[in-house]
């Protein structure tokens, strides 16, 4: 019904940023919110921010203050902004969307953060 295709990783320094995009097509008329996931290699998949059709966001504490989810103009397109990135934030990120009867899951970017 939604398929969500997510960008924009790849390879940054310590204290470099990047920023992923995630696009959902299909059946989008009643998604309610997207967010993004990240799973790290030997680690469970956590969340790391949401954002939803009123504009309202939500971060996980590892995030807040240097990951930014936003729109630029299209409800069917999200992005994560990371700045000040460290080593710990590497993992795969996957683009999430819900609507009001459940989850989508993209196949995810890689992020790596190393020197």
């Amino acid at each position: 019904q939604v398929q969500l295709v997510e960008s924009g990783g790849g390879l940054v320094q310590p204290g470099g940023s990047l920023r992923l995009s995630c696009a959902a097509s299909g059946s989008i008329l009643y998604i309610d919110n997207m967010a993004w996931y990240r799973q790290a290699p030997g680690k469970q998949r956590e969340f790391v921010a949401r954002i939803y059709r009123s504009g309202n966001t939500d971060y996980a504490q590892s995030g807040t203050g240097r990951f930014t989810i936003f729109r630029e103009g299209d409800q069917n397109k999200v992005y994560l902004r990371m700045n000040n990135l460290k080593p710990e934030d590497t993992a795969v990120y996957y683009c999430n969307a819900q609507d009001y009867s459940r989850n989508y899951w993209g196949q995810g970017t890689q992020v790596t953060v190393s020197s």
